[in-house]
Order: structure tokens, then sequence, then C-alpha cells
């Protein structure tokens, strides 16, 4: 198994504060995973008794994008992605997924926080034939995401661009949509984004529960309306059956059908 590289940058240096809840260890919490401490723990369980379905929603994000990667690598042919936001490695992480399917396939991904980039080396490790890298940089920090990439992908091949609920996180929609927009602007043609984000429209509860996590003094997480979060795909193909709720999205076969969530996702290449 390869080492994976790890790119280090201002937060590699940043204590990790176990006393404040941190979204991506909350979100750890939901998956199931062991990465979180006991004040992250309190304020996910704070969450579901407002709110029980945001446990399904987070492992229905990361079965959408189980389902997303299963796509591009076997039917589109990729061998190349950039995950933004990747949080906590739990189970079925990005090049876990493209290896199974295609060993060579070459991961990046990129965080900026001091748990995941002291997780990531150790967790994230790569088939022989491929490459598994970690980029310590900031998503509202394209071009650097862009160029520490370039040292583990090839740019001037298809790259499959992964936003799993990190635009969200970015407050004014206008800098999330540009974010998007550029990053792909950087890729070439052939190239696909993935993106799902928290949504309104389709639950309520989901959405006084997320507003009151907003209001209480956490870093918030922007929910957006369908039409915003299409929008992230101006200009690209949408692969079927566009943007609908994760649930729905290409589900297994031979399961129980699937209820429409308060998460929304697509999937779409550049022509």
């Amino acid at each position: 198994m390869n080492d994976p590289a790890t790119t280090p940058g201002h937060s590699a240096h940043q204590k990790i504060d176990t006393s404040v809840p941190h979204s991506a260890r909350i979100w750890n919490y939901w998956l199931g995973g062991k990465d979180n401490y006991p004040v992250d723990e309190e304020a996910g369980d704070a969450y579901t008794a407002v709110f029980p379905g945001i446990v399904t929603i987070a492992r229905s994000s990361r079965a959408f994008l189980r389902r997303n990667i299963t796509h591009l690598v076997a039917e589109a042919g990729i061998r190349q992605f950039l995950d933004i936001g990747t949080g906590l490695p739990t189970a079925d992480n990005t090049h876990e997924v493209a290896q199974r399917l295609a060993p060579e396939a070459r991961v990046v991904y990129v965080d900026n926080d001091p748990m995941v980039l002291a997780h990531a080396r150790a967790l994230l490790y790569s088939t022989p034939e491929g490459a598994t890298a970690y980029i310590d940089a900031d998503v509202l920090d394209p071009d650097t995401v862009l160029a520490a990439a370039a040292k583990t992908l090839d740019l001037d091949r298809p790259v499959a661009l992964i936003l799993s609920n990190i635009l969200g996180h970015v407050a004014d929609y206008d800098r999330a949509r540009s974010i998007a927009t550029g990053l792909m602007d950087a890729l070439p043609s052939g190239s696909y984004l993935s993106v799902n984000d928290g949504s309104r429209g389709t639950d309520p509860e989901f959405e006084r529960a997320q507003d009151a996590y907003n209001e209480s003094g956490a870093a918030p997480y922007v929910l957006r309306t369908v039409d915003q979060i299409t929008a992230y795909f101006d200009g690209l193909e949408l692969v079927e059956p566009g943007v609908v709720p994760v649930t729905l999205w290409r589900p297994e076969a031979g399961g129980p059908a699937p209820e429409p969530i308060g998460e929304h996702g697509g999937l779409a290449r550049k022509p």
C-alpha cells in the first residue's frame, strides 16, 4: 500500500480544540465513526433530539457519493478524483470506492481541518497502482487547491470534482457558485462535477433544526433551494435523473422504495 502524500498548510499546525463541537466530527458521529469527542456527541445528540432524520441525511449523502463514484468509474471511465471538503475518513471513502473498481485511480482529498489532517496519513492509503494524496487547503482558495492537486492529478485529463456538503459552509451563495464554476473552468472537457448539499423545500423540520443550529453560535451551514443547487451545474450536462433528493439518485435495486429527504444532489459532465 502506498503512503499518501500530504501537503501541509496553515492548519497543519493548529491545535485540535476538543472543547468546542465541530461539524466534521459531528458528521462523523452521525455516520457511525469514532473520530469525535464527547462535546461532538453531545451536540449531535442535541440535534437528533430535535430532528432525528439528520442521521438518515448523513448516511444517505454518503451512499449517494458511493453511487456517483461507481457511475464515474464503471460507466464514465473516470480515473481521477478531486474531493474537496472530504471530512474525516469513515467507510466507503472516495479512493476506496474508486480503487475497488479501478486500482489505478488517483484521488486527491482537500480539507483544512487539523483533525482531518491528523487522520489522513494514517487512514487514506492507496492501492500500489493508484495514488491517494491529501491537501491541507481551503475551498475558499481554489487556486491553491488546483496548484497542489496538479502534483498528483493530470489536469489535462478528465477529473471528477466532488463537492459533498461543502458549499453550504460558504455563507455567500454567489461566492459558493463562483467557487464551483471556477474549479470546473480549470478542468478539461470530459470532467465531471458532483455536488450534494442540504436543501430547502422538502423537509420543514430539517430546516427549523438547521436554522436553530446556525443561530447557536456554531459554524453555520446554509441550506440552499433546489434551484440554487441546480445552478451549480449551469453549462454542464446533467446525468439522469438530474438534481434530485440524494435518495432518489439512481437508488440501488432490490432495496425499499426510497423517500425524498432534504438533501439534493446531482452529477454533470463538462462538454
